[in-house]
């Protein structure tokens, strides 16, 4: 029998995933603060908090494992913070969120970030558009990349700028079957957003 190398890696993950460390069970219908802020969700199923935070203002969540789907949330990045912790600030600095970064440019922001920060080579930006995001002016995005491990994810991004601080949730899960399995549980998080 042969194997496409993608059916491959997914075949890989899936026989050595074991759910991801995880410190706190986020309740379905329970609001509750996510990544140190005001930043607020109700999620409409049972969701794991991973013990691991990206960095000082994001905090993500799985529902099989980080590497079959993850939600980040960035709550309230300041100006000249980056999104995620710097490994080096020498020889691996970050993209940074400034007081000029404009919404259309959060989702090249994201990209950078992962370019250097998960070691894509492969980031493509599928689609930019206007929509409303904590009650406020936003960008709603898509895209996909490919990371260490080969396989190719999809990703969707909602943001907003508010009193000079990005506001940001991300969903990623690989493209073959996980991405759109969860994405509609993705999409009723960031609705129920609130500051």
């Amino acid at each position: 029998m042969t194997y496409h190398r993608p059916a491959l890696a997914l075949a890989l993950i899936l026989s050595a995933a074991t759910p991801a460390p995880a410190h706190k069970l986020r309740l379905q219908g329970q609001a509750v603060a996510v990544a140190g802020s005001t930043l607020s969700v109700t999620p409409s199923r049972d969701w794991n908090s991973l013990s691991r935070k990206p960095g000082k203002n994001a905090e993500s969540w799985t529902l099989d494992g980080e590497q079959l789907n993850e939600i980040t949330f960035f709550g309230g990045v300041p100006a000249g913070s980056p999104l995620v912790k710097e490994r080096s600030k020498k020889q691996a600095p970050l993209p940074k969120f400034t007081g000029t970064t404009l919404l259309v440019e959060v989702p090249e922001l994201l990209e950078g970030t992962y370019r250097t920060y998960k070691n894509s080579g492969a980031f493509q930006l599928l689609s930019t558009q206007p929509g409303p995001f904590l009650g406020k002016p936003g960008v709603v995005f898509t895209y996909a990349f490919t990371d260490e491990d080969e396989l190719t994810r999809k990703g969707e991004g909602r943001a907003a700028i508010i009193d000079g601080k990005l506001y940001m949730i991300t969903y990623e899960a690989p493209s073959l079957h996980f991405f759109d399995r969860s994405v509609e549980e993705f999409h009723r998080i960031a609705e129920s957003a609130k500051l």
